[in-house]
């Protein structure tokens, strides 16, 4: 062993003679470039603290997201996206899956984070609160058609994929339309002779499907909003 490092210490002195000699550095320019370059790669990726990296992932992956759908979508892709190296995600992310589900969880939030506020809007009527929840609901779909459809498509629900951070977000969601459904029938604004239940699901199937047809682009635009929102607003009201 000692005879090993011996031999590479000579060699190296041999070749800082000759590189002296010819009037050259140890480390040709182009090495030392790529070397130079190397470290401070090393540096732009390592420069994420551990508790932001996440957020900066799901940044890049939302945009992403919307930029080429799903399937465009990778934890290789977004480590380059973030410019850090292609390990790092996995920190965060088990997989494709878990990274889908986080974005899908976060669209839940936000919405139900927006339809809380509708409710709280001062000065509106019951059924004009409920016009703003369905429209609110609809313009949330036609600005946002990749997570909409991530967040109730077939891509983690159809597969059982769903995390339970997600579900625990998601399921809440629909609970959410009950509860309101409920206070609605109570407040005299849709029919007490309905199974809350299935008019929420109905009522909420309404606006899905209206949703579907904007994002798909199929006998309807962004044009035909208001009035659709105010036609299923006078159709499940009863004043």
């Amino acid at each position: 062993m000692v005879y090993v490092l011996l031999v590479k210490v000579d060699y190296l002195a041999v070749m800082l003679q000759y590189r002296q000699r010819q009037d050259r550095p140890l480390f040709g320019r182009c090495q030392d470039t790529c070397y130079i370059a190397k470290m401070n790669q090393t540096a732009n990726k390592t420069s994420y603290h551990h508790g932001d990296l996440r957020a900066s992932l799901l940044d890049a992956a939302k945009a992403m997201l919307k930029e080429s759908a799903i399937e465009g979508l990778s934890l290789r892709k977004l480590a380059d996206r973030v410019g850090v190296s292609r390990t790092a995600p996995y920190h965060h992310f088990k997989d494709k899956n878990e990274l889908l589900c986080a974005i899908a969880e976060e669209g839940f939030s936000n919405w139900h984070t927006l339809a809380q506020r509708i409710f709280e809007l001062p000065n509106l009527s019951a059924k004009e609160k409920y016009q703003q929840f369905i429209h609110g609901y609809i313009s949330y779909a036609a600005d946002n058609p990749e997570l909409y459809d991530l967040m109730f498509g077939r891509t983690i629900w159809k597969k059982k994929a769903a995390t339970e951070q997600l579900k625990e977000v998601a399921y809440p969601s629909f609970q959410f339309q009950i509860t309101m459904t409920k206070l609605w029938q109570e407040q005299g604004l849709m029919p007490k002779s309905e199974d809350t239940l299935r008019l929420a699901q109905v009522t909420w199937g309404t606006m899905h499907g209206i949703a579907r047809l904007l994002i798909d682009g199929i006998y309807a635009d962004n044009s035909h909003i208001d009035e659709m929102c105010e036609t299923a607003a006078n159709l499940f009201t009863t004043r």
